[in-house]
């Protein structure tokens, strides 16, 4: 008998299935989602008898070199055995031709490569909900209700789209063409499936229809198959939205799904340019002002409102009209500043200083700091606006020579201009403060600044990556960080893309690029042009 070395600390069904085992007690996290009763943990100290074991490597040793040396004297043996591969562990031997696929080095023998995509997608993206909220974490349970309830006559697009999904999670993260294929094999089948669902009045209006949505828009993002930076599914959004009504607001999976889905769709109408296929307005009476994250949306929806009345107003607006959209935007900042009045505590950012002295702004987690995240972009958005709109009033002035100070507006007071060196202060300080939380967010710090492990794979789940894009992308692209911060946005920008898998992290990254390029070339051209 010998000590066979520290055994494996997981549970029983995780080292079966050769899953990592999270080892919470009483039952670990992937059995529940396994839909299997944990079946607990093996004692601290494990003897083997390795007697056998030891006698068949020798055996294997003994027929290997036997091998060789016949390979050696016979060309043809030894063309035929470098087509193949053998993989030899104590636990598999396992012979693959040999391709570049990743995949072909190894196959699971206990579970499919399905079933181990399901449990990678499970823990990087459905994060457990607790006071501050979770992300995803209605989709196993929907996911298992699904499975037990499938039928010929029930629609399966959230199976679909959660196999689909998953299969393009594991996909990225490993490199593999082969599960790429079965990916959007599966999406497609989701599409089919999200289409029979819509066209019924009773599968339209249930979760597992509003889920798949979900996860059909995020697999288009993981997979980076976007038309350009719009997504394909926001106007599938916008019709579940209005067609579950009020009674979605009901419950917290609903209210989480609608949260998901809005924030979604104000992306695109704020960052791209977007219009909407529906109003908006209905939107303010579902959301609760008491929550720290419905607040900062209800915020954003006032901006949003203002966005599209400038775009369907005649151009070029007159005087008044851009006074009233000036006062409109200076109410909305108000408001936005008044939201960080308002946060618990446990919402609040930590300043700590890094071992180099540099200030960093840290969180009680990251689901936090990225509500921040689109607080500051929301910010920044709002105070290029109103450049935009007081250059625009300085504009109209000029051309009317009604600079007298006996001039009033609309409202029948004085207007006074905006100053413009507050306005970019503010863009200066969010753009700043922006930087200053990315190494917290991309897990190089912990809470109190202290560096985590050097040359450590990136820590964070892909939910929290995922989370980061579109605010980082919109600060990147507004023209307005300097060089150093351009180069931090944009290394975090590839960081996720290129560690959790997020081919959509890639795009903007270089979206933004061409974005800023364009600008630089803009701001060149007006500069000759004032020199002549």
């Amino acid at each position: 008998m010998v000590y066979g070395g520290k055994p494996s600390t997981g549970c029983y069904l995780c080292r079966k299935r050769k899953i990592k085992c999270d080892e919470a007690h009483p039952e670990c996290r992937n059995c529940k989602i396994y839909g299997r009763p944990c079946p607990g943990y093996r004692p601290d100290a494990v003897f083997r008898n390795e007697t056998q074991k030891v006698e068949r490597l020798v055996k294997n040793s003994a027929s290997a070199s036997s091998a060789s040396e016949s390979a050696q004297s016979t060309p043809t043996s030894a063309t035929s055995a470098a087509s193949t591969i053998a993989v030899v562990s104590p636990q598999r031997k396992i012979t693959q031709s040999h391709t570049n696929d990743p995949l072909n080095l190894y196959s699971p023998t206990d579970s499919t490569w399905e079933e181990r995509a399901l449990c990678y997608f499970f823990d990087q993206y459905t994060i457990q909900a607790d006071e501050d909220g979770g992300h995803l974490d209605y989709i196993p349970p929907l996911y298992a209700r699904e499975i037990g309830q499938a039928s010929d006559s029930t629609p399966s697009c959230l199976k679909w789209a959660v196999d689909a999904t998953a299969l393009m999670t594991l996909a990225n993260a490993k490199n593999a063409p082969v599960l790429m294929n079965k990916a959007r094999q599966g999406y497609g089948k989701a599409l089919r499936g999200l289409q029979e669902a819509l066209n019924s009045p009773i599968h339209a209006v249930k979760d597992e229809t509003f889920a798949s949505v979900v996860l059909l828009s995020l697999y288009e993002d993981i997979s980076g198959e976007r038309n350009g930076l719009l997504s394909s599914h926001t106007a599938g959004f916008e019709f579940l939205m209005k067609l579950r009504g009020a009674g979605q607001m009901g419950h917290q999976r609903g209210r989480d799904m609608f949260n998901f889905a809005y924030t979604h769709t104000y992306v695109e109408i704020l960052a791209l340019g977007d219009n909407p296929r529906f109003d908006l307005d209905w939107v303010s009476g579902m959301l609760n002002s008491d929550c720290p994250v419905e607040q900062l949306m209800l915020s954003a929806s006032k901006l949003t409102r203002l966005f599209l009345l400038m775009r369907s107003t005649p151009q070029p607006p007159d005087q008044a009209t851009v006074e009233s959209w000036i006062t409109a935007g200076r109410e909305c900042d108000a408001e936005l500043s008044q939201w960080t009045q308002t946060l618990p505590d446990r919402w609040l950012p930590l300043v700590v200083y890094s071992a180099h002295g540099e200030s960093l702004l840290t969180y009680n987690r990251i689901s936090n700091a990225i509500i921040w995240y689109y607080y500051r972009a929301v910010r920044v958005m709002l105070q290029q606006l109103l450049l935009g709109l007081n250059r625009t009033l300085t504009t109209i002035k000029t051309a009317n020579k009604q600079w007298s100070s006996s001039r009033t507006s609309g409202s029948g007071m004085d207007f006074e201009p905006l100053d413009e060196a507050n306005l970019l202060a503010v863009i200066c300080e969010m753009t700043t403060d922006t930087c200053r939380s990315i190494p917290f967010s991309l897990a190089d710090v912990d809470s109190l600044g202290r560096p985590n492990q050097a040359h450590s794979p990136l820590q964070i789940r892909a939910a929290q990556g995922y989370g980061l894009l579109w605010p980082l992308w919109y600060v990147l692209s507004c023209g307005m960080p300097t060089e150093a911060q351009v180069q931090q946005i944009r290394t975090a920008l590839w960081r996720v893309g290129s560690k959790l898998g997020i081919k959509l992290a890639l795009i903007l990254a270089r979206e933004a690029e061409m974005i800023r390029g364009t600008q630089t070339d803009i701001t060149a051209g007006m500069n000759r042009e004032q020199r002549f």
